[in-house]
């Protein structure tokens, strides 16, 4: 089973992400689905169902109050070979964290991580500069938005696209 945890993207700031990609300067590749938009806290991968077991236990004893995310700046992970568009997700470190933390005895602690939502996969560029540009060029709404719990799931891959399945929903006090 290919397994992650998250926090989902509530309706008003999908209505503002499908508006930064209708704003996507021109590339070749393809923009998210909105029922896919999620913060990915910790990507578990392929596990047994003994871990997943002992994952759902570990979480369940998550003690973390509910927090305002907000989204931040629009980017690129390397402006030198450009293939994911994201938006940071400003104020989630603190959860992503208390997670890693309670799961270190089953899953390595992430190296760095980078609260962000992938908006677009890009496949090739016309003029990688003239995009760059362009993403600056878009102005949006920076609104926050309420975190008061967060899921296990099952990501599920086919030809076409991602498919995610919920397992299990964790509450924040």
């Amino acid at each position: 089973m290919r397994i992650f945890i998250s926090i989902d993207i509530p309706q008003e700031i999908k209505k503002i992400v499908k508006e930064i990609q209708k704003n996507l300067p021109e590339f070749n590749g393809k923009k998210i689905e909105e029922e896919n938009f999620h913060l990915t806290l910790k990507f578990l991968g392929e596990i047994t169902e003994k871990d997943l077991d002992e994952t759902k236990q570990k979480l369940s004893e998550i003690n973390f109050k509910k927090f305002k995310a907000k989204l931040g700046d629009l980017g690129v992970f390397s402006e030198n070979f450009v293939r994911i568009v994201w938006i940071k997700i400003e104020n989630c470190d603190g959860l992503q964290k208390e997670i890693d933390e309670k799961l270190s005895s089953v899953f390595p602690k992430e190296k760095r991580f980078m609260s962000h939502l992938t908006i677009a996969r890009i496949k090739s560029l016309k003029n990688k500069g003239a995009f760059l540009e362009g993403l600056k060029k878009i102005n949006y709404e920076r609104k926050d938005f309420s975190v008061d719990k967060f899921f296990l799931n099952m990501s599920i891959l086919t030809k076409e696209r991602a498919f995610y399945k919920r397992l299990e929903n964790f509450f924040l006090e």
